[in-house]
Formats: C-alpha cells, sequence, structure tokens
C-alpha cells in the first residue's frame, strides 16, 4: 500500500479482540524499525510479554481471521439496525454523515442544537453517546452525535432509536 515507505500505521487489538488485553502494533517501513524499536523501548521496559505470545500463537493459528470474518457480520448487522432506526425515528431531526466504516456513526444536528445538552438528556434516559462538537481541535465546531453501535445488539439500538427520536421531539 506504500510504496514509497512514509505510512506508519498505528492500531490496536482492544476493539477487535478485548479492551482489557491492551496491546497495540505498529506497522512501519524497514527504514523507520530501528528507531520505532528505540522509541519503543523507551516507552516501556517491561512489555506484557505472556499476553504477547498468546496472542501471537492466536495469530499463527488462524484464529484471529475467523473471528474477524465472523464479528465482521455482527458489526455489519448492528450497523445496519442503528441507520435503519435513525432513519425511522430521527430522520426528520438529523443527518447522517459517516457510515462507512468503524465501530461509530457520526450524525449532524441541526444548527442551534446544542449536542452537549443532548447528550446528558440522553443519559438520563439510559442512552450514551459523545458530543461531536467536543471532538474538534478549532474554533470551528459542528453540533451532532457520535452513536457507537458495537456493543449492543440489534433490538437495543432499535429501541435506541427511539427514544432518541422522542429526545429529538422535546422542546429544548
Amino acid at each position: 500500500m506504500d510504496g514509497h515507505g512514509r505510512v506508519i500505521y498505528i492500531g490496536t487489538f482492544s476493539k477487535v479482540l478485548f479492551p482489557a488485553l491492551r496491546i497495540g502494533y505498529l506497522v512501519v517501513p524497514p527504514a523507520l524499525l530501528p528507531e520505532a524499536v528505540r522509541a519503543r523501548l523507551a516507552f516501556d521496559l517491561f512489555p506484557p510479554t505472556l499476553y504477547q505470545s498468546a496472542l501471537a500463537e492466536f495469530l499463527a493459528e488462524g484464529h484471529f481471521v475467523r473471528h474477524l470474518r465472523r464479528m465482521r457480520g455482527v458489526y455489519q448487522a448492528r450497523r445496519a439496525a442503528l441507520l435503519d432506526g435513525l432513519a425511522r425515528h430521527c430522520g426528520d431531526r438529523l443527518v447522517v454523515h459517516n457510515a462507512d466504516a468503524g465501530l461509530h456513526v457520526a450524525v449532524l444536528l441541526p444548527d442551534g442544537r446544542d449536542d452537549t445538552d443532548l447528550v446528558r438528556r440522553m443519559g438520563e434516559r439510559g442512552l450514551t453517546a459523545t458530543a461531536l462538537s467536543t471532538c474538534y481541535a478549532g474554533p470551528a465546531r459542528r453540533s451532532g452525535l457520535l452513536l457507537g453501535f458495537g456493543g449492543s445488539d440489534e433490538r437495543r439500538l432499535l429501541e435506541a432509536t427511539r427514544v432518541l427520536g422522542e429526545i429529538l421531539r422535546e422542546p429544548g
């Protein structure tokens, strides 16, 4: 993918396997490998070798690939349920901005809608989301929500979008 040796790819196994595993990875061009190893050693002298060895065996035996294939279908069904629920219950109150990849969907709210207040009101009804306006580094901010779907089944996602639709229709 990187024909010029300029791309560094950083990832973690936390979302695709188990959050408490806390093992990440770094794919670097060969020319940067010595420097990457030096940086790694400077950050942590005692890496979790037991977990790394178990993970290496898990990968080598093909279990990770099978897990990814199975979870891809699970997450596609969950994403579809979330998008269906948003269209059904919230479609006139928000716009889906990005639903192509990952375990979150970004939705934009109309101008003037306070996303932090909306997140607070969602919390009062048992829902969680991240206010999109809190994710910007600069002064230009859009009001919206980051909605995660990876940890909920389809039935729960449809119910959550129904409740979100109710909250969006409340004054405020």
